[in-house]
Order: C-alpha cells, then sequence, then structure tokens
C-alpha cells in the first residue's frame, strides 16, 4: 500500500509529481510520518554543524521544510570538510560544543567521536513512536551503514546518511578525439592518462587530490587494488609494503605526468572544478560529486561525462568507499530535538532527493528499492550503473582507526613529497616509522 504523504496524494503520485516539476522540492505538501509529534518541540531553536558537500548543501536547501514541519528554528553552519573537523574536534573537546547536530565523515572521525564520547545515544529514541517513523528500523539499513552507526558496545551514536563509492568521471568527447577506451586495468589508466595530456593545450589526462591529508583516499583507493590494506585487521601498518610503494608509484606518475600545474594544492573542489572545465580527461574521486557535471549553469561537460567503476589493480578490482552519518552532540541539551533533524536529515523523502539529484546515495534500502524513486533519478543511467557495480566491489577507503587524521596528515605530507619528485620507498618508510608510535599509543589508551 503506498505510504500516504498528505491529503488525497500518494507517496508514489508525491514523487512522480515533485519529479516532473524538474526537482524533488515538496511544493508546499509536509511530508508525514506515521504518529511522529513533530510539533512537540515547536519554539526550540537548534544548531547544526555541516560539512560543505552536496549532502550538506541538499540539508541547507531544504532545511526551511523541516522547519515549517516541526516550528523548530536551524541555525546551520556549513564549512569545508577539514576545517570543520578540526572545528568539531576543538568545541567538542572542550566539553561545551556550539552544535546539536553534527554531519560525521565516518571513516575519519567514528574512532576519535566514540572514544571522547562526543555523541548521544540515539537508541532509546529509536525505540519511541513519539519521536521515531515505523519504517526507521535497523533493517532498513545497509549493514555496512549499523556497522558505522555503533558503537563497540552496540549503541547507536548517529544515523547513517549517505555512502560514497570512489569512482572515474571521464571526458568523452577527449577520449573520442584521441580515440581511447575507458581503461579496464591500472596500467591502462595510467596509459590513457598520459595519451590525453597535452600541456600546450592545457588538456590533461588525470586529476585527483594532491593536497596534503586530502590526497591520502587517493593512494590507498589505489592500494585497495594491490589487494593491500593500509592497516590490516591485526592493526600493523602495511603503509611500506611494496604492494603501497607500487601504489605511491602510480599516484606520483598520474600526478606528475598527467595532471594540471599545481595539483599538489588541489582537494576535491579543485579538482572539480578542472573537470567542470573540459580540461582533464578523468577525475577520480566519490559518486557523491557528480551534480554540478550535469548542470548546464556550472559544466562545459554536460552530456559528455562517463561514469566508470574503478579499473582492475594488479591483483583485484576493489570500489573505495566512505561514508558519512549525521548525530545528536552528548552535551546538546535538545537532544530530542536535534534528534528530529537528524531523522528527517535520513528521511525517505530526502534520501530520494539524495540518490535523485547524484549527491549520494542512501544507505537506507526502502529508497534504493523503490522503484518510482529510481524512475527519478535525475543523474545519467550510466552513474547509477557506477553506483550499483561499485556496490559489489566495495571495500574501505581508510582505517577504522583512532588517530585517522595524523595517518593522513602523515601520509599525506609523503605523498605531496612524492609530487615534488621524492623517492616513494624512502618517504613512505619514513612517514610509517613516524606514524607507528601514534598508532601505538592510540590503542594502548
Amino acid at each position: 500500500m503506498s505510504e500516504i504523504i498528505g491529503k488525497n496524494l500518494t507517496r508514489r503520485n508525491f514523487l512522480a509529481t515533485t519529479a516532473a516539476a524538474g526537482g524533488l522540492g515538496l511544493m508546499g505538501v509536509r511530508p508525514a510520518f506515521a504518529n511522529v509529534n513533530w510539533k512537540k518541540f515547536a519554539g526550540t531553536t537548534i544548531d547544526v554543524n555541516l560539512t560543505k558537500s552536496p549532502r550538506g548543501e541538499l540539508l541547507t536547501k531544504y532545511q526551511k521544510e523541516f522547519e515549517d514541519l516541526t516550528g523548530i528554528k536551524v541555525n546551520s553552519e556549513m564549512t569545508p570538510e577539514q576545517q570543520q573537523r578540526q572545528k568539531a574536534v576543538i568545541e567538542l573537546t572542550s566539553g561545551k560544543p556550539s552544535f546539536d547536530v553534527i554531519h560525521i565523515s565516518y571513516h575519519v572521525q567514528k574512532r576519535q567521536f566514540e572514544k571522547g564520547r562526543w555523541l548521544a545515544d540515539l537508541s532509546g529514541f529509536l525505540k519511541d513512536a513519539n519521536l521515531t517513523d515505523p519504517s526507521m528500523v535497523e533493517s532498513d539499513f545497509a549493514e555496512a551503514g549499523m556497522a558505522f552507526a555503533k558503537d563497540q558496545q552496540g549503541a547507536i551514536r548517529s544515523l547513517p546518511f549517505s555512502v560514497d563509492y570512489w569512482i572515474v568521471y571521464y571526458n568523452k568527447d577527449l577520449f573520442a578525439k584521441k580515440n581511447l577506451a575507458f581503461p579496464k586495468t591500472f596500467a591502462e589508466m595510467i596509459d590513457t592518462a598520459q595519451a590525453l595530456t597535452d600541456p600546450k593545450a592545457q588538456t590533461y589526462g588525470f586529476v585527483a587530490r594532491g593536497q596534503k591529508n586530502a590526497n591520502t583516499p587517493v593512494w590507498t583507493s589505489f592500494m585497495l587494488g594491490y589487494d593491500m590494506p593500509s592497516v590490516d585487521p591485526s592493526g600493523k601498518l602495511m603503509t611500506d609494503t611494496q604492494e603501497a610503494i607500487d601504489a605511491a608509484k602510480m599516484y606520483q606518475t598520474l600526478l606528475t605526468k598527467a595532471s594540471p600545474t599545481g595539483v599538489a594544492g588541489f582537494n576535491w573542489a579543485e579538482c572539480q572544478s578542472a573537470f567542470l572545465q573540459g580540461r582533464v580527461g578523468m577525475w577520480f574521486d566519490g559518486v557523491g560529486f557528480a551534480p554540478p557535471l550535469e548542470d548546464p549553469e556550472k559544466s562545459r561537460v554536460v552530456g559528455k561525462v562517463g561514469y566508470g567503476v574503478m579499473p582492475k589493480g594488479p591483483k583485484v578490482q576493489a570500489a573505495a568507499t566512505t561514508g558519512d552519518g549525521i548525530g545528536v552532540t552528548e552535551a546538546s541539551t535538545k537532544k530530542e530535538a536535534a534528534y528530529l533533524y537528524c531523522q528527517w536529515a535520513i528521511s525517505k523523502e530526502m534520501g530520494a532527493r539524495l540518490l535523485q539529484t547524484g549527491s549520494g546515495v542512501p544507505f537506507r534500502n526502502s529508497i534504493l528499492n523503490d522503484a518510482e524513486v529510481r524512475k527519478g533519478v535525475k543523474m545519467p543511467a550510466e552513474w547509477v550503473d557506477a553506483v550499483a557495480q561499485s556496490a559489489k566491489i566495495s571495500r574501505l577507503t581508510l582505517p577504522v582507526i583512532i588517530p585517522v587524521t595524523e595517518f593522513r596528515d602523515t601520509m599525506g605530507v609523503a605523498l605531496t613529497n612524492l609530487l615534488a619528485g621524492a623517492d616513494a620507498a624512502a618517504e613512505l618508510k619514513r612517514a610509517t616509522e613516524e606514524f607507528k608510535p601514534v598508532l601505538e599509543r592510540s590503542e594502548r589508551a
């Protein structure tokens, strides 16, 4: 039976109508979530700390709908990821954060947040029929999502928001001009990137994050193709193995032989900008960065973009996987109101928008399996295919360790040094020895 959203309007009709209108705005229709008393905390003001990303932008864009639904005033702040993470740690460590809701990157912050006991236990809220829609059950979430959301004792400390698979965006026009096919292997990707590069024409074959810290996931993604994690299940660093060195050499070759000048300072935004201008053949990053590529007001490559699954490495084919969630701070005095915001953020309506705009992939099975939601996906079918194929070969991009930021910083310096011509083996050995005591201390704590 169709879920009723508003008077004489089923969820199916709602999605079809809004998609046809050219966007997934609620068109003034307020989504009803069963018996949840959404107005219970009307008049309350909450502060929300978001990461600047397609996900954060989506929540900000539709924030007024939540305010109209609940009567809760939302003060939201959206900042670039590295600044947001630094701000979060400083404020949460103080015990007096300025925000009630925090947008977290599981692959970076999970262990640190658990150790600090910075997030409220939402388990009781999920069982409260006055606070939670009946469809919000654990079985509706991908297994990885709940693994991210729960602490070691099984308490739910956040709500899984979006999973992000790393794919290869490619410019079909540039490929066609060189009569090139999408690469099937790492070796082919390197050859293709160099074949596409023409500095005189300011055209480059490949771009990925070169900036310290931001660059580490690119290298660890390459390591996955060598069937090598950065930290093995026993907690041993694998970052100076031959596989890690070979992955670093691949990173070095691609970013020094086939990337734009200044790539050492590029984070995802600079990479995206270069690709939008039609100057880059391949860009490697998460699926959630796709929407602007198909926006005529922002992109010179509309209709020319291919969405490819990560090519096969020397040993396996693996799609690097990250994810984010949204939680309530333990220090908040407005936990229930903040929880309502989190629930709205991962609701079926917002999840449909997330998928249909190409901003990310929701963790909730009921959204991904909804035929009507799939029909409304605005991104090309090739993007959806890349998502589905990546899911089958997904592996965690980064180690789930407490000092993951220090890991990224330390290894990131080594990778940045490679772009200046340093030796991969020497840099990784130095970085590994430097980080080893940091990891050991964190495990003893």
